[in-house]
């Protein structure tokens, strides 16, 4: 498991303090983007619950801000991010879309959302590989 998957998981663990999708992506690469954890938790405050009002899904934006922060700036890498959560996800990339098929499916909230930051995390660490 790599450091940042192993963080993320930690994030999403910790019950003093809530850590949206966005902020459970973002803050494990806090360090590569030149932030400490603190100023990548606020940069992110805005971003989870599909930026507050069910619209793209937190992880996934959270994802785009890493990338950004790393010089990753291609379109057609970004298409290409965009379409890895459609292929996995009926086509859906909004928080308000994800969290109803996954209540139609009888699962519950939190681990579809866990699972959504660990799916980024693991895109994100892909892309980034793939740009060396």
């Amino acid at each position: 498991m790599s450091e940042h998957l192993k963080r993320a998981e930690e994030l999403r663990a910790i019950t003093e303090r809530h850590y949206n999708c966005a902020q459970s992506v973002f803050v494990p690469f806090a360090k590569e983007c030149g932030l400490d954890e603190e100023q990548a938790y606020k940069v992110a405050a805005n971003f989870g619950a599909g930026m507050k009002v069910a619209g793209t899904c937190g992880a996934i934006t959270g994802g785009l801000m890493v990338l950004g922060m790393l010089g990753v700036e291609d379109p057609a890498v970004i298409r290409n991010y965009f379409q890895a959560f459609k292929d996995n996800h009926e086509g859906c990339t909004d928080c308000v879309d994800l969290l109803r098929i996954n209540a139609q499916a009888g699962k519950e909230k939190k681990p579809h959302c866990d699972a959504m930051v660990y799916e980024a995390v693991k895109v994100v660490e892909k892309i980034l590989a793939e740009q060396k």
